[in-house]
């Protein structure tokens, strides 16, 4: 895999890139040919079963899932925590609209932040934190 598309991953995205570029104004379509197509999709399986799929990562997903839902509600029902948003009578008045800016505001937010957010508003207890690895990188 190395010497097909290099070590570093700035070799490596160069090397997909490069090779849509050569393969894709021959036939019009965007694809790349079968040699790297072969090795990207060898990349994808090796990052499901080591990185993604993995028991330690899906546990970590599922506890930022719960910070980030939780959040969400709260927030819902309590618009005006949002910042910038306790001036805003629509928001207040408009559960349609609370939801709009609860779910933006959550998913603007860094995991970091998320946890900062659940511990200090939300009474989020910091284990559940440290469970998605997220409470003090």
């Amino acid at each position: 895999m190395a010497e097909r598309c290099g070590v570093r991953r700035s070799q490596q995205l160069g090397t997909f890139i490069n090779a849509m570029i050569r393969t894709s104004p021959r036939d019009r379509r965007h694809r790349m040919d079968a040699r790297h197509s072969e090795a990207l999709a060898a990349f994808r399986t090796f990052n499901y079963e080591t990185i993604y799929l993995r028991s330690a990562s899906r546990q970590q997903a599922s506890a930022v899932v719960a910070i980030a839902a939780r959040a969400r509600g709260v927030l819902r029902v309590h618009p005006s925590l949002i910042p910038d948003v306790a001036d805003d009578d629509e928001a207040l008045d408009s559960p349609a609209k609370a939801l709009e800016l609860s779910v933006a505001y959550v998913a603007g937010m860094t995991d970091r932040f998320a946890c900062h957010c659940a511990v200090t508003l939300l009474d989020w207890p910091i284990d559940n934190c440290r469970a998605a690895s997220i409470a003090s990188r």
